[in-house]
């Protein structure tokens, strides 16, 4: 029963929180008011007000995704339980619930010493054998549903918001004529993008070679202190032939940003020292990492890392099986991300 309950009230609770969710876009010359017998379309409602939209629409995409998921768990486990002619609870009994196992005394004793309870542990021991066993059987329960999920032909039309971004003047990885073009605003001090970074790395030049290309857009966030320094300091590795080396290099050690620093990975990285102290002491970069810092602002980005994929914004603590999924899902749909590229080229 627990797991039917788990999954229903998931479901019920996403849906709720959708309300009608927001309109489908009008013809861009629609007019959406009228000031003092002016009107405004819905173009320009786009335009000026584009960056608290994208934040709106992608939270709300986030609600509907998360609804949609759940909906589609909740189809998969009653089509297999009608396939092997059992209820909901006793196919994730079968499947999951009889595979748990109960803790061992040990394991339960340094839990009950994690909550540093002031009851005796033969008073708490119940309830804590309890809550871990229902632990255990959720945890099961989603593994097998997951399970299901690989196992069934699943397929993800939902996409998140697009918008159109001109071209920036950032350094690229990947074929050119990618199918699937990534821009990551990020900041070399965010240790969520370092976190992602290889996972990224291995996306572009592993599992989507030659179909998908990644441009790094710097976002130094006002709180990183060193980062916008760290961005110039790649750039002038750059201009060496070494940028992507040198980006690495800066994620694989975050705690060493200062100038000194900069200076020293340069010479690490065999770069002309010389050559690099002289760029990166005269801030000639810095005007071009204002202006993707810029572009990203105009489209209300806020934190890194934030994501353009083929136009669809992907933001936040973001993992690589959701970005793997993005991107085959616009490689999945030819017309659709050639008409993406193009936009993003203009």
């Amino acid at each position: 029963m627990i797991f039917r309950v788990f999954i229903s009230l998931a479901i019920l609770c996403a849906l709720n929180g959708l309300g009608n969710g927001p309109a489908l876009a009008d013809d861009a010359s629609s007019v959406v008011a009228r000031v003092a017998g002016r009107p405004l379309t819905r173009d320009e409602l786009e335009q000026k007000e584009a960056a608290d939209l994208l934040q709106a629409r992608y939270k709300y995409y986030l609600a509907e995704k998360a609804a949609l998921d759940k909906l589609i768990d909740q189809e998969l486990v009653d089509d297999e339980a009608r396939r092997e002619k059992v209820t909901v609870d006793q196919l994730l009994e079968n499947h999951a619930g009889k595979q748990v196992k109960d803790p061992t005394e040990d394991q339960l004793e340094v839990f009950y010493e994690g909550l540093q309870s002031d009851q005796p542990y033969s008073a708490v021991r119940g309830q804590i054998l309890d809550h871990i066993r229902q632990l255990r059987r959720t945890k099961a329960g989603l593994a097998y549903i997951k399970d299901l999920r690989k196992k069934a032909n699943v397929h993800i039309a939902l996409e998140p918001p697009a918008v159109s971004i001109g071209a920036i003047d950032a350094p690229t990885t990947g074929p050119s004529d990618a199918s699937v073009k990534i821009i990551e605003f990020a900041d070399y001090q965010c240790p969520y993008c370092k976190k992602v970074s290889p996972e990224l790395k291995q996306l572009v030049d592993g599992t989507f070679a030659g179909k998908a290309s990644l441009t790094f857009a710097d976002f130094p966030l006002p709180m990183h202190h060193n980062a916008e320094k760290a961005a110039e300091a790649a750039r002038c590795a750059g201009e060496q032939g070494k940028y992507w080396e040198y980006h690495d290099a800066l994620f694989n050690n975050q705690s060493s940003l200062e100038v000194s620093d900069l200076k020293a990975r340069a010479e690490t990285l065999k770069l002309n020292p010389q050559k690099f102290g002289q760029c990166l002491d005269s801030g000639g970069q810095a005007p071009a990492i204002a202006k993707t810092a810029a572009a990203g602002k105009k489209l209300g980005m806020t934190g890194t890392p934030s994501f353009l994929i083929n136009g669809h914004f992907i933001s936040g603590a973001t993992d690589s099986e959701t970005l793997r999924d993005v991107i085959e899902q616009e490689l999945a749909s030819p017309d659709h991300h050639q008409t993406k590229t193009a936009a993003n080229n203009q």
